[in-house]
C-alpha cells in the first residue's frame, strides 16, 4: 500500500518525480541481481550494467525508443569490453550474465518510460500496473480458496489452474473497465490487453522462479518484509510492460 501510494503521488504530480522513484527502485532490483548471481560465484560486471541502465531510461524519456535501442546496445558493449581485464577464466559466463541483467532489468524497464512520456503518460502507466497487479491479487485469492490443480509444480508449486483462471478474470475485467475510461478506447480492446497482461504476468512470474532455483536462493533480497527484495516484485511487471505498450501502440497510439 505504501509503495502503491508513492507510485500514485509522484505519477499524477511531476513526471519527472516518477521516474526518479523507478530508477530507484530499479538500481536497488539491479544490485539484488548482481548479488544473487555472485552466490553462484557469477561476477556482473556492476559498473556499465548501472550506469548503462540509468543511461538508458534517461535517455529514453528525453529521445524514445531510439534511444532505449541504441543505449541497450551500447551497454551491452560497454559490459562485453568491462570485464576483459580479468581474464579469460569465466569471461563468457560473466559477461553474458551481465548482458541478461540488462536486458532483463533496465531494457524492460524502458517500456515503461515509454508509457510515460505521451500527455496521457501517468494514465497509460496506471493501466499497465492495475492490470498486473489485478493479475496478483486474482490469482492469490483464486488459488487459497479454489486451487487444486497444479500449473507448473516444479517451477512454482504455489501456483495452480484455477489461480490462473481468476488472474485471467481480474485482469479482464480491470482492462476493460479503465482502458475505456482513461483512455477511451474500446471496452473488448481493455479485455485483450488484460489478457495478454495475465500471460505475461503469469510467465514473469515463473521465469523469476526459475532463476532464484537454479541459483539456490528464496528471494532476490530481503528489503520488503514478507515480500523478499524489490526484483521479488518486479518480474510480473518487467515481463509484462513491453506486452502492454505494444497494444497499447495498436489500439490508443498517443496524439
Amino acid at each position: 500500500m505504501g509503495l502503491g501510494a508513492v507510485v500514485l503521488l509522484s505519477l499524477y504530480t511531476v513526471k519527472e518525480i516518477f521516474l526518479g522513484v523507478v530508477i530507484a527502485f530499479l538500481g536497488v532490483a539491479v544490485w539484488e541481481f548482481i548479488r544473487a548471481f555472485a552466490t553462484r560465484g557469477i561476477r556482473i560486471p556492476w559498473v556499465p550494467v548501472m550506469a548503462g541502465g540509468l543511461a538508458m531510461l534517461l535517455c529514453t524519456y528525453f529521445w524514445g525508443t531510439t534511444a532505449l535501442v541504441a543505449g541497450f546496445g551500447l551497454t551491452v558493449l560497454a559490459v562485453l569490453l568491462w570485464r576483459l581485464p580479468l581474464g579469460q577464466d569465466g569471461y563468457v559466463r560473466d559477461a553474458t550474465s551481465g548482458v541478461f541483467a540488462t536486458a532483463y532489468i533496465p531494457f524492460l524497464a524502458g517500456f515503461v518510460v515509454l508509457l510515460l512520456v505521451p500527455s496521457d503518460g501517468p494514465d497509460r502507466v496506471l493501466i499497465f500496473v492495475a492490470v498486473t497487479v489485478a493479475s496478483d491479487i486474482g490469482g492469490f485469492f483464486a488459488g487459497s480458496f479454489l486451487g487444486n490443480h497444479k500449473l507448473a509444480p516444479s517451477i512454482s508449486p504455489k501456483k495452480t489452474w484455477e489461480g490462473l483462471a481468476g488472474s485471467a478474470l481480474t485482469c479482464m475485467i480491470v482492462g476493460g473497465v479503465l482502458l475505456p475510461w482513461l483512455l477511451h478506447g474500446h471496452w473488448w480492446q481493455g479485455v485483450i490487453v488484460g489478457a495478454a497482461a495475465v500471460c505475461s504476468a503469469t510467465l514473469g512470474d515463473l521465469i523469476e522462479s526459475v532463476i532464484k532455483r537454479d541459483l539456490g536462493i528464496k528471494d532476490m533480497g530481503n528489503l520488503l518484509p514478507e515480500h523478499g527484495g524489490v526484483m521479488d516484485r518486479l518480474d510480473s511487471l518487467l515481463a509484462t510492460v513491453p506486452v502492454v505498450w505494444l497494444l497499447f501502440e495498436a489500439f490508443v497510439p498517443p496524439n
